[in-house]
C-alpha cells in the first residue's frame, strides 16, 4: 500500500446522495480480478457507460474530471453492501481520498485499509467544495494527513478527524499484512518462549 502524507490532485464532484456500493461497482463485476485491464471502468460503471459500452454524459467521463484522484461527494457515500471491491475500483482509478459529509461505516473502514483517506467535513463545506469544482473544472484539492487538513480550490482550509491508529497505518502505507509484520520480532520471541514453556506441544 502506498503511504499517504500530503496529496494534491484534481477533484471531481459527485452530486449523488446515498450513492451505494452497487453504484460504485455493480455486483456483476465483483468476481473480476483486480489485474483485469478493464477494472478501472467498473467504477460507477452503469452511471458512466451504456449497454453497448459507449460513454454516457457523466461527469467522471469528462475531461479534466476524468483525471480526478479525489472525490467530493454527497451524503452517505458508500452505503449498502459491504463489498470491499468498491474501494478496489476507486484505487484502480488512482483515487486516494474521498471527501463527504458522511460515509457508510464499513466503506469508511475499507477505504482506510486500502490506502484511500476518507475525510468527513460539514455538509455545507462539501456543498461549497463541489460548487467550486463545478465552476472551475480541473481545480485541485489538497489533503494533508499529517496535520489533518483539507485545502479547497479557493485556499480555504478545513480540519478533519481520523483515528490515530488509522492515521499511522495510512502514513506508513501499512495494509493488514504489513501491519502484522511490524511485530514479526515480537511474534518470533513469543514463539521461542512458548516452545520453551510448552515443549510437550512440539
Amino acid at each position: 500500500m502506498e503511504p499517504f502524507t500530503t496529496f494534491k490532485a484534481i477533484a471531481v464532484p459527485i452530486d449523488i446522495p446515498n450513492c451505494d456500493t452497487d453504484q460504485i461497482i455493480p455486483v456483476r463485476f465483483v468476481r473480476m480480478a483486480q489485474d483485469d485491464p478493464d477494472y478501472p471502468k467498473f467504477f460507477l460503471h452503469d452511471l458512466r457507460f451504456n449497454d453497448d459500452g459507449s460513454e454516457k454524459d457523466f461527469i467522471f467521463n469528462r475531461a479534466p474530471f476524468s483525471d480526478a484522484k479525489i472525490l467530493v461527494t454527497d451524503v452517505n457515500w458508500g452505503c449498502g453492501s459491504s463489498r470491499e471491491n468498491a474501494v478496489y475500483t476507486m484505487a484502480a482509478n488512482g483515487i486516494r481520498s474521498v471527501i463527504a459529509p458522511s460515509i457508510a461505516d464499513i466503506h469508511y473502514n475499507n477505504c482506510k485499509k486500502n490506502g484511500v483517506v476518507p475525510v468527513i467535513l460539514e455538509e455545507s463545506v462539501c456543498v461549497s467544495l463541489r460548487r467550486q469544482l463545478h465552476d472551475s473544472p480541473g481545480a485541485e484539492i489538497a489533503v494533508d494527513l499529517e496535520i489533518q487538513k483539507v485545502t479547497g480550490p479557493d485556499g480555504s482550509t478545513f480540519s478533519f478527524d481520523i483515528d490515530p491508529f488509522d492515521k499511522h497505518r495510512l502514513l506508513k502505507g501499512l495494509d493488514d499484512i504489513s501491519l502484522t509484520l511490524e511485530y514479526a520480532g515480537a511474534i518470533e520471541d513469543f514463539e521461542a518462549r512458548h516452545e520453551n514453556v510448552s515443549g510437550w506441544m512440539y
